[in-house]
Protein backbone atom coordinates (compact mmCIF):
# COMPACT_ATOMS: atom_id res chain seq x y z
CA UNK A 1 0.00 0.00 0.00
CA UNK A 2 1.45 3.12 -0.80
CA UNK A 3 1.64 5.80 1.96
CA UNK A 4 3.18 9.20 2.10
CA UNK A 5 5.70 8.87 4.98
CA UNK A 6 8.38 10.77 6.87
CA UNK A 7 11.86 9.12 6.38
CA UNK A 8 12.16 8.42 10.12
CA UNK A 9 8.50 6.88 10.10
CA UNK A 10 9.65 4.89 6.88
CA UNK A 11 12.42 3.72 8.76
CA UNK A 12 10.10 2.04 11.46
CA UNK A 13 8.22 0.39 8.88
CA UNK A 14 11.13 -1.24 7.71
CA UNK A 15 12.06 -2.35 10.88
CA UNK A 16 8.78 -3.48 11.05
CA UNK A 17 8.55 -5.47 8.01
CA UNK A 18 12.28 -6.90 8.57
CA UNK A 19 10.39 -8.57 11.91
CA UNK A 20 12.60 -6.57 13.93
CA UNK A 21 11.24 -7.40 17.67
CA UNK A 22 13.68 -4.75 19.78
CA UNK A 23 14.33 -1.73 20.02
CA UNK A 24 16.77 0.76 22.59
CA UNK A 25 17.28 4.55 21.97
CA UNK A 26 17.73 7.53 23.42
CA UNK A 27 15.83 10.85 21.54
CA UNK A 28 17.81 12.93 20.05
CA UNK A 29 16.72 15.47 16.78
CA UNK A 30 16.14 14.25 13.68
CA UNK A 31 16.37 10.49 15.19
CA UNK A 32 13.40 10.31 17.22
CA UNK A 33 10.99 9.53 15.67
CA UNK A 34 11.87 6.51 14.55
CA UNK A 35 12.07 4.84 18.03
CA UNK A 36 8.24 6.54 18.27
CA UNK A 37 7.06 5.26 15.29
CA UNK A 38 8.44 1.66 15.95
CA UNK A 39 6.98 1.74 19.76
CA UNK A 40 3.54 2.07 17.41
CA UNK A 41 3.56 -1.49 16.33
CA UNK A 42 2.45 -3.86 19.15
CA UNK A 43 4.71 -6.57 18.21
CA UNK A 44 8.33 -4.50 18.50
CA UNK A 45 9.33 -4.15 22.07
CA UNK A 46 10.51 -0.38 22.09
CA UNK A 47 12.27 1.67 24.96
CA UNK A 48 14.09 4.80 25.89
CA UNK A 49 17.34 4.17 27.35
CA UNK A 50 18.78 6.68 29.84
CA UNK A 51 21.74 7.08 26.96
CA UNK A 52 22.74 5.68 24.01
CA UNK A 53 25.64 3.62 25.20
CA UNK A 54 23.27 1.55 26.89
CA UNK A 55 20.89 1.17 24.01
CA UNK A 56 23.36 -0.46 21.69
CA UNK A 57 24.47 -2.28 24.61
CA UNK A 58 20.63 -3.68 24.71
CA UNK A 59 20.05 -3.51 21.39
CA UNK A 60 23.29 -6.63 21.66
CA UNK A 61 21.83 -8.14 23.88
CA UNK A 62 18.83 -9.06 22.30
CA UNK A 63 20.50 -9.64 19.69
CA UNK A 64 22.59 -12.15 21.04
CA UNK A 65 19.49 -13.95 22.45
CA UNK A 66 18.09 -14.02 18.83
CA UNK A 67 16.27 -11.12 18.52
CA UNK A 68 16.53 -8.62 14.90
CA UNK A 69 17.11 -5.41 17.08
CA UNK A 70 17.83 -1.84 16.46
CA UNK A 71 19.27 0.98 18.41
CA UNK A 72 18.67 4.56 16.85
CA UNK A 73 20.92 7.84 17.96
CA UNK A 74 21.73 11.05 16.73
CA UNK A 75 25.18 12.26 15.54
CA UNK A 76 26.32 13.12 19.04
CA UNK A 77 24.75 10.15 20.12
CA UNK A 78 27.23 8.17 18.43
CA UNK A 79 29.81 9.02 20.44
CA UNK A 80 28.33 7.80 23.33
CA UNK A 81 27.62 4.74 21.76
CA UNK A 82 31.24 4.82 20.66
CA UNK A 83 32.92 2.48 23.05
CA UNK A 84 30.19 -0.76 22.48
CA UNK A 85 30.38 0.07 18.54
CA UNK A 86 34.00 -0.48 18.12
CA UNK A 87 33.84 -3.98 19.71
CA UNK A 88 30.52 -4.94 18.61
CA UNK A 89 32.49 -4.70 15.11
CA UNK A 90 34.61 -7.51 16.51
CA UNK A 91 32.29 -9.95 18.08
CA UNK A 92 29.43 -9.96 15.22
CA UNK A 93 25.98 -10.48 16.03
CA UNK A 94 23.59 -13.38 16.88
CA UNK A 95 20.04 -12.38 15.34
CA UNK A 96 20.59 -9.03 12.57
CA UNK A 97 21.76 -5.88 14.39
CA UNK A 98 20.68 -2.20 13.27
CA UNK A 99 22.37 0.81 14.46
CA UNK A 100 20.44 3.87 12.86
CA UNK A 101 22.25 7.55 13.21
CA UNK A 102 20.91 10.54 11.98
CA UNK A 103 23.12 13.01 11.44
CA UNK A 104 22.53 16.94 11.14
CA UNK A 105 24.02 19.13 8.50
CA UNK A 106 22.95 23.27 8.95
CA UNK A 107 22.74 21.96 13.16
CA UNK A 108 19.24 22.83 13.16
CA UNK A 109 19.09 20.93 16.77
CA UNK A 110 22.86 20.08 17.11
CA UNK A 111 26.00 21.93 19.07
CA UNK A 112 28.10 20.57 16.18
CA UNK A 113 28.41 19.27 12.66
CA UNK A 114 29.45 15.68 12.27
CA UNK A 115 30.40 13.27 9.83
CA UNK A 116 29.09 9.53 11.28
CA UNK A 117 30.66 7.98 7.67
CA UNK A 118 33.85 7.89 9.67
CA UNK A 119 32.74 5.90 12.55
CA UNK A 120 31.79 3.30 9.78
CA UNK A 121 35.06 3.58 8.53
CA UNK A 122 37.25 3.74 11.70
CA UNK A 123 34.92 0.96 13.37
CA UNK A 124 34.97 -0.91 9.84
CA UNK A 125 30.92 -1.61 9.75
CA UNK A 126 29.24 -1.30 6.45
CA UNK A 127 27.17 1.44 6.29
CA UNK A 128 23.82 2.61 4.14
CA UNK A 129 22.61 5.91 3.44
CA UNK A 130 18.95 6.27 2.02
CA UNK A 131 18.38 9.23 0.01
CA UNK A 132 14.50 9.35 0.35
CA UNK A 133 11.83 7.71 2.35
CA UNK A 134 11.36 4.67 0.26
CA UNK A 135 14.50 4.05 0.46
CA UNK A 136 14.53 4.48 4.31
CA UNK A 137 12.33 1.79 4.77
CA UNK A 138 13.95 -0.38 2.05
CA UNK A 139 17.45 -0.53 3.20
CA UNK A 140 16.48 -0.62 6.76
CA UNK A 141 15.17 -4.16 5.87
CA UNK A 142 18.41 -4.68 3.88
CA UNK A 143 20.24 -3.88 6.52
CA UNK A 144 19.03 -7.02 8.57
CA UNK A 145 19.78 -9.11 5.91
CA UNK A 146 23.48 -8.02 5.61
CA UNK A 147 23.98 -7.80 9.06
CA UNK A 148 23.01 -11.79 9.59
CA UNK A 149 24.46 -12.29 6.46
CA UNK A 150 28.16 -11.14 7.29
CA UNK A 151 27.84 -11.13 11.02
CA UNK A 152 28.03 -7.85 11.67
CA UNK A 153 26.18 -4.52 13.19
CA UNK A 154 24.66 -2.43 10.10
CA UNK A 155 24.78 1.32 10.50
CA UNK A 156 21.70 2.72 8.92
CA UNK A 157 22.86 6.89 7.66
CA UNK A 158 19.86 9.19 7.80
CA UNK A 159 20.47 13.00 7.63
CA UNK A 160 17.76 15.97 8.82
CA UNK A 161 16.25 16.83 5.23
CA UNK A 162 15.79 12.59 4.77
CA UNK A 163 14.85 11.94 8.53
CA UNK A 164 11.96 14.83 8.45
CA UNK A 165 10.89 15.11 4.21
CA UNK A 166 8.10 12.73 3.13
CA UNK A 167 7.63 10.91 0.31
CA UNK A 168 6.45 7.98 -1.20
CA UNK A 169 6.65 4.65 0.16
CA UNK A 170 4.67 1.33 -0.57
CA UNK A 171 4.67 -0.86 2.13
CA UNK A 172 4.55 -4.48 2.77
CA UNK A 173 3.99 -7.23 4.83
CA UNK A 174 5.97 -8.07 8.32
CA UNK A 175 8.14 -11.42 7.59
CA UNK A 176 9.36 -12.25 10.79
CA UNK A 177 12.32 -15.07 10.45
CA UNK A 178 13.08 -17.88 12.71
CA UNK A 179 14.82 -16.67 16.19
CA UNK A 180 18.53 -17.70 16.21
CA UNK A 181 19.10 -19.45 19.75
CA UNK A 182 21.66 -18.65 21.59
CA UNK A 183 25.09 -20.79 21.39
CA UNK A 184 27.78 -20.11 24.31
CA UNK A 185 31.04 -19.20 22.06
CA UNK A 186 33.34 -17.48 24.40
CA UNK A 187 35.86 -17.01 21.49
CA UNK A 188 33.20 -14.74 19.45
CA UNK A 189 31.85 -13.05 22.10
CA UNK A 190 34.19 -12.99 25.24
CA UNK A 191 36.66 -9.70 24.28
CA UNK A 192 40.02 -10.49 25.77
CA UNK A 193 43.05 -9.61 24.00
CA UNK A 194 43.42 -13.48 23.11
CA UNK A 195 40.06 -13.52 21.21
CA UNK A 196 40.07 -10.27 19.86
CA UNK A 197 43.70 -10.76 18.24
CA UNK A 198 41.69 -13.69 16.67
CA UNK A 199 39.03 -11.69 15.32
CA UNK A 200 40.40 -8.99 14.02
CA UNK A 201 41.71 -10.75 11.07
CA UNK A 202 37.87 -12.05 10.58
CA UNK A 203 36.91 -8.02 10.40
CA UNK A 204 39.51 -7.76 7.74
CA UNK A 205 38.26 -10.50 5.86
CA UNK A 206 34.60 -9.25 6.36
CA UNK A 207 35.40 -5.95 4.98
CA UNK A 208 36.74 -7.99 2.16
CA UNK A 209 33.48 -9.34 0.86
CA UNK A 210 31.78 -6.17 1.61
CA UNK A 211 33.67 -4.43 -0.74
CA UNK A 212 32.64 -7.24 -3.18
CA UNK A 213 29.11 -7.07 -2.36
CA UNK A 214 29.59 -3.15 -2.78
CA UNK A 215 30.91 -3.85 -6.73
CA UNK A 216 27.03 -5.42 -7.59
CA UNK A 217 24.68 -3.82 -5.19
CA UNK A 218 21.47 -2.63 -6.56
CA UNK A 219 21.51 0.27 -4.26
CA UNK A 220 24.21 1.76 -6.06
CA UNK A 221 22.45 3.37 -8.92
CA UNK A 222 23.79 4.25 -11.96
CA UNK A 223 22.15 6.84 -13.81
CA UNK A 224 22.73 8.15 -17.59
CA UNK A 225 22.96 10.82 -18.74
CA UNK A 226 22.92 13.44 -21.95
CA UNK A 227 26.27 15.01 -21.32
CA UNK A 228 29.31 12.80 -20.68
CA UNK A 229 31.87 16.31 -20.31
CA UNK A 230 30.72 16.01 -17.19
CA UNK A 231 29.96 12.93 -14.07
CA UNK A 232 28.28 13.07 -10.87
CA UNK A 233 29.20 10.63 -7.90
CA UNK A 234 26.86 11.73 -4.88
CA UNK A 235 24.68 10.25 -2.41
CA UNK A 236 21.68 10.72 0.13
CA UNK A 237 19.66 13.92 0.40
CA UNK A 238 22.54 15.46 -2.11
CA UNK A 239 20.84 12.98 -4.61
CA UNK A 240 17.47 14.60 -5.02
CA UNK A 241 19.75 18.35 -5.22
CA UNK A 242 21.67 16.76 -7.72
CA UNK A 243 18.71 15.40 -10.09
CA UNK A 244 16.71 18.93 -9.00
CA UNK A 245 19.21 21.18 -10.39
CA UNK A 246 20.51 19.13 -13.17
CA UNK A 247 18.02 16.63 -14.15
CA UNK A 248 19.47 14.13 -16.60
CA UNK A 249 22.13 16.24 -18.14
CA UNK A 250 24.78 14.20 -16.52
CA UNK A 251 25.52 10.91 -15.58
CA UNK A 252 25.29 10.20 -11.62
CA UNK A 253 26.36 7.22 -9.84
CA UNK A 254 24.47 7.12 -6.15
CA UNK A 255 26.11 5.49 -3.78
CA UNK A 256 23.37 3.86 -1.39
CA UNK A 257 25.94 1.73 0.48
CA UNK A 258 28.14 4.51 1.69
CA UNK A 259 31.13 2.09 3.39
CA UNK A 260 32.53 0.40 2.52
CA UNK A 261 32.50 1.54 -0.63
CA UNK A 262 33.04 0.12 -3.84
CA UNK A 263 36.31 0.46 -6.65
CA UNK A 264 35.77 -1.34 -9.81
CA UNK A 265 32.43 0.61 -10.12
CA UNK A 266 33.60 3.98 -9.24
CA UNK A 267 36.38 3.15 -11.77
CA UNK A 268 34.32 2.49 -14.75
CA UNK A 269 32.02 5.10 -13.86
CA UNK A 270 34.39 7.57 -14.37
CA UNK A 271 36.28 6.15 -17.21
CA UNK A 272 32.55 6.66 -18.87
CA UNK A 273 33.09 10.50 -18.51
CA UNK A 274 35.72 13.45 -19.27
CA UNK A 275 35.09 14.53 -16.01
CA UNK A 276 34.08 13.51 -12.14
CA UNK A 277 32.50 15.56 -9.55
CA UNK A 278 31.58 14.50 -6.16
CA UNK A 279 28.69 16.38 -4.32
CA UNK A 280 28.22 14.92 -0.64
CA UNK A 281 27.30 17.50 2.41
CA UNK A 282 30.28 18.25 4.87
CA UNK A 283 33.31 16.08 4.55
CA UNK A 284 35.03 14.95 1.22
CA UNK A 285 34.49 10.98 2.16
CA UNK A 286 33.61 9.98 -1.33
CA UNK A 287 36.00 12.43 -2.75
CA UNK A 288 38.77 11.23 -0.30
CA UNK A 289 37.89 7.33 -1.59
CA UNK A 290 38.29 8.46 -5.62
CA UNK A 291 41.84 10.00 -4.83
CA UNK A 292 42.81 6.79 -3.03
CA UNK A 293 41.67 4.88 -6.41
CA UNK A 294 44.23 7.62 -8.17
CA UNK A 295 41.41 9.56 -9.87
CA UNK A 296 41.20 13.46 -10.15
CA UNK A 297 37.91 14.66 -9.16
CA UNK A 298 36.16 17.93 -8.31
CA UNK A 299 34.26 18.01 -4.82
CA UNK A 300 35.47 20.09 -1.89
CA UNK A 301 37.16 22.89 -4.51
CA UNK A 302 33.76 23.56 -5.53
CA UNK A 303 31.73 22.98 -2.37
CA UNK A 304 31.90 23.31 1.01
CA UNK A 305 32.54 21.57 3.84
CA UNK A 306 30.18 23.26 6.04
CA UNK A 307 26.29 23.34 6.66
CA UNK A 308 24.05 21.85 3.99
CA UNK A 309 24.10 21.97 0.70
CA UNK A 310 21.42 23.26 -1.85
CA UNK A 311 19.96 22.95 -5.02
CA UNK A 312 20.55 26.35 -6.28
CA UNK A 313 24.37 25.77 -4.69
CA UNK A 314 24.86 22.88 -7.34
CA UNK A 315 23.83 24.30 -10.12
CA UNK A 316 25.39 27.38 -9.61
CA UNK A 317 28.90 25.44 -9.32
CA UNK A 318 28.02 23.36 -11.91
CA UNK A 319 26.98 25.95 -14.77
CA UNK A 320 23.14 24.79 -14.77
CA UNK A 321 20.09 27.18 -13.92
CA UNK A 322 19.91 28.70 -10.78
CA UNK A 323 16.21 29.17 -9.98
CA UNK A 324 14.96 32.87 -8.30
CA UNK A 325 11.41 33.09 -7.08
CA UNK A 326 9.69 36.27 -6.05
CA UNK A 327 11.26 38.40 -3.72
CA UNK A 328 9.61 40.03 -1.01
CA UNK A 329 10.21 44.34 -0.74
CA UNK A 330 11.02 43.86 3.27
CA UNK A 331 13.17 41.44 5.12
CA UNK A 332 11.96 38.97 6.99
CA UNK A 333 13.16 39.54 10.83
CA UNK A 334 14.83 36.82 12.58
CA UNK A 335 13.44 34.52 14.68
CA UNK A 336 15.88 33.54 17.08
CA UNK A 337 14.21 30.49 19.33
CA UNK A 338 13.55 31.51 23.17
CA UNK A 339 11.99 29.72 25.93
CA UNK A 340 8.47 29.29 25.82
CA UNK A 341 6.28 31.84 28.46
CA UNK A 342 5.91 30.34 31.38
CA UNK A 343 9.19 27.78 31.08
CA UNK A 344 9.97 27.02 34.39
CA UNK A 345 13.90 27.51 33.80
CA UNK A 346 13.28 31.05 33.49
CA UNK A 347 13.15 31.79 36.98
CA UNK A 348 16.36 30.18 38.06
CA UNK A 349 18.14 31.21 34.94
CA UNK A 350 17.02 35.42 36.53
CA UNK A 351 18.53 34.02 39.79
CA UNK A 352 21.83 32.74 38.02
CA UNK A 353 22.28 35.71 35.97
CA UNK A 354 21.24 38.33 38.76
CA UNK A 355 24.01 36.87 41.18
CA UNK A 356 26.45 36.97 38.44
CA UNK A 357 27.83 33.37 38.82
CA UNK A 358 29.70 31.41 36.65
CA UNK A 359 27.35 29.12 35.36
CA UNK A 360 28.44 26.09 33.09
CA UNK A 361 25.62 24.81 30.70
CA UNK A 362 24.25 21.01 29.33
CA UNK A 363 22.53 19.98 26.62
CA UNK A 364 19.01 20.72 26.46
CA UNK A 365 16.39 23.43 25.73
CA UNK A 366 17.57 25.22 28.52
CA UNK A 367 20.44 25.78 26.88
CA UNK A 368 18.55 28.63 25.51
CA UNK A 369 19.35 30.48 28.86
CA UNK A 370 22.37 31.68 27.44
CA UNK A 371 20.39 34.12 25.00
CA UNK A 372 19.86 37.84 25.90
CA UNK A 373 18.21 39.31 28.13
CA UNK A 374 19.17 36.17 30.66
CA UNK A 375 22.83 35.66 29.09
CA UNK A 376 22.96 33.29 32.08
CA UNK A 377 25.15 30.71 30.76
CA UNK A 378 29.05 30.56 30.36
CA UNK A 379 29.53 27.02 28.69
CA UNK A 380 27.81 23.95 26.76
CA UNK A 381 29.92 21.13 25.42
CA UNK A 382 27.74 17.78 25.28
CA UNK A 383 25.75 15.91 27.19
CA UNK A 384 26.88 15.85 31.12
CA UNK A 385 29.99 18.10 30.62
CA UNK A 386 27.98 20.94 33.22
CA UNK A 387 28.79 18.61 36.35
CA UNK A 388 32.12 17.42 35.69
CA UNK A 389 33.31 20.66 34.25
CA UNK A 390 31.86 22.32 37.58
CA UNK A 391 34.81 19.68 38.97
CA UNK A 392 37.66 20.40 37.05
CA UNK A 393 36.61 24.32 37.08
CA UNK A 394 36.90 24.64 40.73
CA UNK A 395 39.71 22.37 41.46
CA UNK A 396 41.81 24.47 38.98
CA UNK A 397 40.77 27.78 41.14
CA UNK A 398 38.50 28.98 39.15
CA UNK A 399 37.11 32.32 40.47
CA UNK A 400 33.71 33.38 42.19
CA UNK A 401 30.64 31.25 42.67
CA UNK A 402 30.46 28.15 40.02
CA UNK A 403 27.20 26.46 39.03
CA UNK A 404 26.28 23.61 36.76
CA UNK A 405 22.69 23.33 35.12
CA UNK A 406 21.26 20.12 33.56
CA UNK A 407 18.18 18.40 32.83
CA UNK A 408 16.75 15.50 34.96
CA UNK A 409 17.09 13.67 31.44
CA UNK A 410 20.55 14.54 30.52
CA UNK A 411 21.12 13.82 34.41
CA UNK A 412 19.76 10.34 33.89
CA UNK A 413 22.32 10.11 30.88
CA UNK A 414 25.22 10.98 31.88
CA UNK A 415 25.41 13.32 34.72
CA UNK A 416 25.21 10.85 37.37
CA UNK A 417 28.30 10.12 37.15
CA UNK A 418 29.87 13.63 36.91
CA UNK A 419 28.17 14.15 40.38
CA UNK A 420 29.56 10.96 41.77
CA UNK A 421 32.88 12.12 40.93
CA UNK A 422 32.27 15.64 42.43
CA UNK A 423 30.75 13.84 45.71
CA UNK A 424 34.10 11.42 45.46
CA UNK A 425 36.76 13.80 45.06
CA UNK A 426 34.79 16.54 46.98
CA UNK A 427 34.37 19.71 45.21
CA UNK A 428 32.46 22.23 46.82
CA UNK A 429 30.32 23.47 43.71
CA UNK A 430 26.90 23.74 43.27
CA UNK A 431 24.51 21.52 40.42
CA UNK A 432 21.43 23.04 39.89
CA UNK A 433 18.83 19.60 38.46
CA UNK A 434 16.53 21.63 35.79
CA UNK A 435 13.52 18.92 36.86
CA UNK A 436 10.96 19.61 34.33
CA UNK A 437 9.10 16.06 33.96
CA UNK A 438 10.38 15.13 30.73
CA UNK A 439 12.71 15.17 27.99
CA UNK A 440 11.53 18.65 26.47
CA UNK A 441 14.24 19.34 23.43
CA UNK A 442 13.29 16.73 21.48
CA UNK A 443 9.82 16.44 21.56
CA UNK A 444 8.63 15.32 25.16
CA UNK A 445 9.88 11.85 25.65
CA UNK A 446 9.72 10.16 29.02
CA UNK A 447 12.96 9.09 31.10
CA UNK A 448 13.90 7.34 34.11
CA UNK A 449 12.99 10.77 36.27
CA UNK A 450 9.41 10.42 35.21
CA UNK A 451 7.77 7.52 36.49
CA UNK A 452 6.43 6.47 32.58
CA UNK A 453 7.85 4.16 29.79
CA UNK A 454 7.99 5.23 26.49
CA UNK A 455 4.58 3.60 25.95
CA UNK A 456 3.03 5.98 28.69
CA UNK A 457 2.68 3.39 31.01
CA UNK A 458 3.39 3.81 34.58
CA UNK A 459 7.35 2.24 35.73
CA UNK A 460 9.49 3.12 38.44
CA UNK A 461 10.26 6.03 38.89
CA UNK A 462 14.09 7.45 40.24
CA UNK A 463 13.66 9.15 43.30
CA UNK A 464 16.38 12.14 42.27
CA UNK A 465 17.03 13.58 45.76
CA UNK A 466 17.68 10.06 47.38
CA UNK A 467 20.25 9.24 44.05
CA UNK A 468 21.89 12.72 44.82
CA UNK A 469 22.52 11.53 48.57
CA UNK A 470 23.21 8.02 47.36
CA UNK A 471 26.03 9.36 45.68
CA UNK A 472 27.28 10.71 48.53
CA UNK A 473 26.03 14.28 48.47
CA UNK A 474 24.49 15.78 51.84
CA UNK A 475 23.40 18.82 51.21
CA UNK A 476 20.50 18.34 48.29
CA UNK A 477 17.10 20.62 48.39
CA UNK A 478 14.41 21.04 46.28
CA UNK A 479 12.82 24.74 44.93
CA UNK A 480 9.91 26.10 42.86
CA UNK A 481 11.51 28.00 40.09
CA UNK A 482 8.25 30.17 40.29
CA UNK A 483 9.24 31.46 43.50
CA UNK A 484 12.34 33.46 42.76
CA UNK A 485 13.08 35.07 46.61
CA UNK A 486 13.03 30.99 47.33
CA UNK A 487 15.58 30.36 44.37
CA UNK A 488 18.08 33.29 45.51
CA UNK A 489 17.91 32.28 49.01
CA UNK A 490 18.92 28.18 47.70
CA UNK A 491 21.48 29.68 45.74
CA UNK A 492 22.97 31.92 47.83
CA UNK A 493 22.94 29.17 50.87
CA UNK A 494 23.99 26.55 48.41
CA UNK A 495 26.94 28.19 46.73
CA UNK A 496 28.67 29.72 50.07
CA UNK A 497 28.58 26.22 51.65
CA UNK A 498 31.99 24.13 51.71
CA UNK A 499 31.07 21.03 50.44
CA UNK A 500 29.32 19.72 47.11
CA UNK A 501 25.86 20.56 47.19
CA UNK A 502 22.70 19.88 44.73
CA UNK A 503 18.94 22.31 44.27
CA UNK A 504 16.60 20.79 42.11
CA UNK A 505 14.34 23.05 39.99
CA UNK A 506 11.19 21.27 40.10
CA UNK A 507 8.31 22.18 38.17
CA UNK A 508 6.84 20.41 35.22
CA UNK A 509 7.48 21.67 31.65
CA UNK A 510 4.64 24.74 30.95
CA UNK A 511 3.83 22.70 27.09
CA UNK A 512 2.49 19.16 29.12
CA UNK A 513 -0.85 18.68 28.11
CA UNK A 514 -1.75 17.95 31.64
CA UNK A 515 -0.45 20.96 33.10
CA UNK A 516 -2.64 23.33 34.45
CA UNK A 517 -2.04 26.83 33.86
CA UNK A 518 -3.57 29.99 35.76
CA UNK A 519 -4.80 32.99 34.60
CA UNK A 520 -3.00 35.20 32.03
CA UNK A 521 -1.60 38.20 33.79
CA UNK A 522 -2.49 41.80 32.05
CA UNK A 523 -0.45 44.82 32.76
CA UNK A 524 -2.09 47.89 33.85
CA UNK A 525 -0.60 50.82 31.98
CA UNK A 526 -1.81 53.51 34.38
CA UNK A 527 0.41 51.77 37.01
CA UNK A 528 2.81 50.92 34.94
CA UNK A 529 6.08 52.91 34.93
CA UNK A 530 8.37 51.89 31.87
CA UNK A 531 11.16 50.97 34.12
CA UNK A 532 11.03 47.16 32.08
CA UNK A 533 12.32 45.38 34.73
CA UNK A 534 9.32 42.64 33.61
CA UNK A 535 11.41 42.41 30.28
CA UNK A 536 14.44 41.06 31.93
CA UNK A 537 13.25 37.91 31.65
CA UNK A 538 13.11 37.61 28.41
CA UNK A 539 9.02 36.07 28.06
CA UNK A 540 8.01 36.14 24.72
CA UNK A 541 4.56 36.91 26.60
CA UNK A 542 5.78 40.17 27.40
CA UNK A 543 6.44 43.16 25.12
CA UNK A 544 6.57 47.09 25.28
CA UNK A 545 3.97 49.04 23.28
CA UNK A 546 3.92 52.68 23.43
CA UNK A 547 6.08 53.02 26.13
CA UNK A 548 3.92 50.56 28.17
CA UNK A 549 4.20 46.96 29.26
CA UNK A 550 2.52 44.64 27.48
CA UNK A 551 1.18 40.75 27.92
CA UNK A 552 -0.23 38.40 25.25
CA UNK A 553 -3.09 36.95 27.00
CA UNK A 554 -2.52 33.63 23.82
CA UNK A 555 0.75 33.31 25.31
CA UNK A 556 0.63 33.76 29.04
CA UNK A 557 0.66 30.99 31.71
CA UNK A 558 0.45 33.59 34.23
CA UNK A 559 3.44 31.79 36.02
CA UNK A 560 3.83 34.85 37.49
CA UNK A 561 7.36 35.44 37.53
CA UNK A 562 7.48 39.01 36.08
CA UNK A 563 4.86 39.94 38.53
CA UNK A 564 7.40 39.55 41.22
CA UNK A 565 9.86 41.91 39.62
CA UNK A 566 7.34 44.66 39.23
CA UNK A 567 7.33 47.28 42.31
CA UNK A 568 4.65 48.89 41.23
CA UNK A 569 1.72 46.04 40.85
CA UNK A 570 1.51 46.85 37.09
CA UNK A 571 1.12 43.14 36.70
CA UNK A 572 -1.57 41.46 37.98
CA UNK A 573 -4.31 38.47 36.63
CA UNK A 574 -6.59 39.36 34.44
CA UNK A 575 -9.50 40.43 35.91
CA UNK A 576 -8.07 41.78 39.14
CA UNK A 577 -8.96 44.59 40.73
Amino acid sequence: MKQLMLGNEAAARGLYEAGCGFVSSYPGTPSTEITEAAAKYPEIYAEWAPNEKVALEAAFGASLAGKRSFCGMKHVGLNVAADPLFTLSYTGVNAGLVIGVADDPGMHSSQNEQDSRHYAKAAKLPMLEPADSAEALAFAKLAFELSEQFDTPVLLKLCTRVAHSQSVVDTGDRRTPPERPYEKNPQKYIMMPGNARRRHPVVEERTARLVQFAESTLINVWDNGANHELGIITSSTCYQYVKEACGSDFPVLKLGMIHPLPAEAILNFAASVKQVVVVEELDGFIESHCRDLGLQVRGKDLFPCVDELSQNLIAEKLGETVRTGPKLDVPIPARPPVMCAGCPHRGLFYTLARQKLTVLGDIGCYTLGAAPPLEALDTTICMGASISGLHGFVKAGGGGRTVAVIGDSTFMHSGVTGLINMAYNESCGTVVILDNSITGMTGHQQNPATGFNLKGDPCTKIDLESLCRAVGIRRVRVVDPYDLAACERAVKEETAAAEPSVIISRRPCALLKYVKHKKPLAADPEQCKACRACMKIGCPAISITDGKAKIDNTLCTGCGVCAQLCKFDALRASGED
